[in-house]
């Protein structure tokens, strides 16, 4: 890599870990499904398909959020980036954890457990530091919910390393909690300002002003839903309070009714992102209370749709608006988020009964595989370049509302 480019791709967290987050999503499933015909060649111990949603979850999202995370919080904190050494640390310890686990290597999961545990207690460590050096609370959100991740991960490698599967598949379950409640508090600092900058492109007010029981209800009925879990409450009684939790998800989709913006595609996006996991919480709250699926059918809706739907909004939003582009969608973006939607029923509907004709599975890989491919190749050339002086991403703390999450 030309020093010029490893300097600029390292120059903020998201030009690194979103590149990675978006190719690794898109090349895991093709390998898994088409290439591998879900197995993985070193799982002996532990089920392929443990390790496949460990990798989905822990990989691809996992860098997501260590981009997410490490560019947003400098602007919540308003200190310099992390640049250059501490994000190629980061990316070298993502990356020894991928290598264990896209094989589902069981002779090397104590390496790649410690890889992982390594790359989120930095990430833990990074937050609590700013949050002392600017005597800040804003950013305990974050820190609990990265807190119940780490708690999790501990839970489900150290169940791969005794060959606990029942107890391996909970965490890993868990885990794809935890990165939901990590959706709701990161959507409720996105939303707004977006949500703005849409209705006012000016940024000289601030029109949208949600209503503050929103802004951590979902996030916090998550945390009662695995407090529920880990404390073995009975199925039934589990299954209605993730069905709470799907349900505060959905009470967040009315904030998209702003009128005919309503139709932009970035608007769109973040509903569909709370409409998607809000359902696929309900459905796995009813799976446990008797429904005729089975509850990674509804995890896949959760998971699959709504945490995918908000990675590549994410992505979407900050490759505009962290390159110094406006908001704006090009139509290969839009339909790779079309695909990203799609992908999930082609994955669902022979869950339901519905039998269609040819290979949904692998129809299913192929549209989110391409949904993130189309994502990486639009902006790669924005990403890889410097950023454009002119347009700067709205700050959540110009944002009137946004001050209040706390």
């Amino acid at each position: 890599m030309p020093a010029s480019l490893s300097a600029t791709v390292s120059d903020e967290g998201f030009r690194l870990f979103f590149p990675l987050a978006a190719v690794y999503a898109a090349i895991f499933p093709l390998l898994w499904v088409l290439a591998l015909g879900f197995d993985l060649p070193l799982a002996h111990t532990v089920p392929p398909m443990i390790w496949h949603a460990h990798e989905m979850l822990v990989g691809a999202f996992g860098a997501a959020l260590i981009g997410f995370l490490t560019t947003a919080v400098p602007e919540w904190t308003d200190t310099p980036p992390l640049r250059g050494w501490p994000l190629w640390g980061l990316a070298g310890l993502w990356s020894a954890g991928r290598v264990v686990g896209a094989l589902g290597w069981d002779g090397l999961s104590a390496i790649g457990a410690l890889a992982d545990l390594a790359w989120m207690l930095a990430l833990f460590g990074y937050l609590l530091h700013l949050s002392i050096r600017r005597r800040t609370d804003r950013l305990l959100a974050f820190l609990f919910w990265l807190g119940v991740l780490i708690a999790c991960l501990v839970m489900a490698r150290g169940a791969f390393l005794t060959a606990d599967i029942d107890r391996a598949a909970m965490a890993v379950h868990l885990i794809g909690y935890a990165f939901l409640g990590l959706l709701g508090i990161a959507l409720a600092r996105i939303a707004v300002p977006v949500t703005n900058l849409v209705l006012d492109p000016t940024e000289t007010s601030s029109p949208f002003r949600p209503h503050p029981g929103r802004l951590n209800l979902a996030p916090g009925l998550v945390a009662v839903a695995i407090a529920g879990q880990f404390a073995g409450l009975s199925p039934s009684v589990t299954g209605y309070l993730l069905m709470a939790a799907g349900a505060a998800f959905m009470d967040r989709v009315a904030e998209a009714f702003i009128g005919r913006e309503v139709a932009r595609a970035e608007i769109l996006m973040l509903a569909g992102s709370s409409a998607l996991a809000g359902t696929g919480l309900m459905m796995a709250g009813a799976s446990a209370l008797g429904a005729p699926w089975a509850e990674v059918t509804g995890l896949h809706v959760a998971l699959m749709g709504g945490l995918g739907l908000g990675v590549f909004a994410v992505f979407c939003i900050a490759g505009q608006l962290h390159t110094g582009r406006p908001l704006g969608l090009s139509l290969p973006v839009r339909m790779g988020a079309l695909a990203l939607t799609a992908s999930v029923a082609l994955r669902i509907l022979p869950d339901l009964g519905v039998s269609l004709r040819g290979p949904l599975h692998s129809a299913a890989a192929l549209t989110w595989s391409g949904a993130f491919l189309i994502w990486t190749a639009a902006y790669w050339p924005a990403v890889t370049a410097p950023t454009i002086a002119a347009v700067r991403p709205p700050r959540t703390e110009e944002v009137g509302p946004v001050t209040s999450q706390r």
